[in-house]
């Protein structure tokens, strides 16, 4: 421990120094109730939180060798035991975690849990209800703290990326006593604006879950979801999840993906638009080269310079047309007359006169001219040959 003197002067380093020794010899190892909030997990694997209870907080770290699979989430209540110890470089005191043990969930993820089922209920959070953000936006709505850092990382990107954009910024509270009814008037300022903006950006940088529960209230969830213009929430980092993410038209992970989202969307379409113009451009091109080429097909066509040479070359297909249907009208003529011959000849010899002159004779009745089949004693007949008639009578 220093020497104490009002006259001696001291770095920063030998009070911080002095403060960790001090720490550590008062405290030693200690046990630590208190619920989990602002858990961050770096690269290394260590693992940065606040432990709180309804007045207070202390910062504590969890090195990855103490872990051993130990799984903490946002809002769990645990008891921590290890060393209370001071990190020199920012002169902040804080628990070096050795052993943890969770309890229970937090008193306000359960409150978070509780209120997001209940909304959850009431259909406030169903996506067909969600409305559409706009192709084109050109007034940008943005609700959130005017010094803070989401509306600077906003106004940059719109600036950036953003052609002929108005940007509204209908200034709130986001954290602490008030926040909640400034956020949901400020919401309804943009709406009552005429025109209103296309789409509103709402939202705030990062920080703990207390930090970031104004955009948990309930009032401000169903502002949220009730608003007439679609919302973009983009509250905290993207691992932060918070009510009005559900509630809104699009969760964005952080202020500036939202500023992003918006400016992508418009630049999007106009990309799109550029390539079917250019798409346009180049079928019209080809439609008019071909068109012209034919063109100067025309015009070049010895047709056009000597129309007779087309009626000519017509003209002498038709005498062809016309030779030809000749032939095939007289050899259909031709065909049908020795189809007809042939058919006479064939009638020739299946008639009466013919099987007649084969030597065979006709015998009718007398009476009645009719052929006999069978005949009775003593009838008069006639016979019929092909040299004469002549009657028998029937013994």
């Amino acid at each position: 421990m220093l020497p104490f003197s009002k006259d001696k002067i001291f770095s920063v380093t030998e009070i911080s120094q002095t403060v960790k020794q001090m720490l550590e010899d008062v405290f030693g190892e200690v046990a630590i109730e208190g619920e989990i909030s602002n858990l961050k997990t770096a690269s290394s694997g260590h693992i940065y939180f606040d432990l709180k209870d309804e007045n207070a907080l202390i910062s504590a770290v969890l090195f990855k060798g103490y872990a051993r699979g130990l799984i903490l989430k946002e809002g769990d209540l645990i008891v921590a035991r290890g060393e209370i110890s001071c990190y020199i470089k920012q002169g902040r005191y804080q628990l070096i975690v050795k052993e943890a043990e969770v309890k229970t969930k937090g008193n306000l993820f359960a409150e978070f849990e509780k209120l997001k089922e209940k909304l959850s209920q009431e259909g406030l959070f169903d996506e067909d209800k969600k409305l559409p953000l706009p192709p084109f936006p050109s007034r940008i709505g943005v609700v959130t703290s005017p010094t803070g850092a989401a509306i600077r990382d906003i106004l940059s990107v719109l600036k950036r990326r953003g052609r002929n954009l108005e940007v509204i910024i209908a200034p709130a509270l986001v954290q602490g006593e008030g926040s909640k009814e400034q956020i949901v008037q400020a919401l309804k300022n943009l709406q009552k604006l005429t025109p209103p903006p296309d789409v509103i950006l709402l939202g705030r940088g990062g920080g703990s879950i207390e930090d970031l529960w104004s955009f948990n209230e309930e009032l401000v969830v169903r502002a949220v979801a009730a608003s007439k213009i679609p919302i973009i929430s983009c509250v905290g980092h993207e691992t932060d999840f918070t009510l009005t993410d559900f509630a809104a038209s699009l969760r964005a992970p952080t202020p500036s993906a939202a500023a992003e989202l918006v400016v992508k969307n418009a630049h999007d379409t106009a990309e799109k638009l550029f390539s079917l113009n250019k798409l346009l451009i180049n079928s019209l091109t080809i439609k008019y080269e071909r068109l012209n080429a034919r063109l100067s097909l025309a015009i070049n066509s010895k047709y056009l310079k000597e129309p007779a040479l087309f009626f000519e070359r017509k003209e002498q297909t038709l005498d062809d047309l016309k030779e030809t249907l000749y032939t095939k009208i007289d050899t259909l003529l031709e065909a049908k007359a020795n189809a007809k011959h042939l058919l006479e000849q064939r009638l020739a010899l299946l008639s009466p006169q013919a099987t007649l002159k084969r030597g065979y004779a006709i015998v009718r009745r007398s009476a009645t001219g009719e052929v006999v089949r069978s005949s009775l004693k003593g009838e008069r007949l006639t016979v019929q040959t092909s040299y004469d008639n002549f009657e028998v009578e029937t013994l």
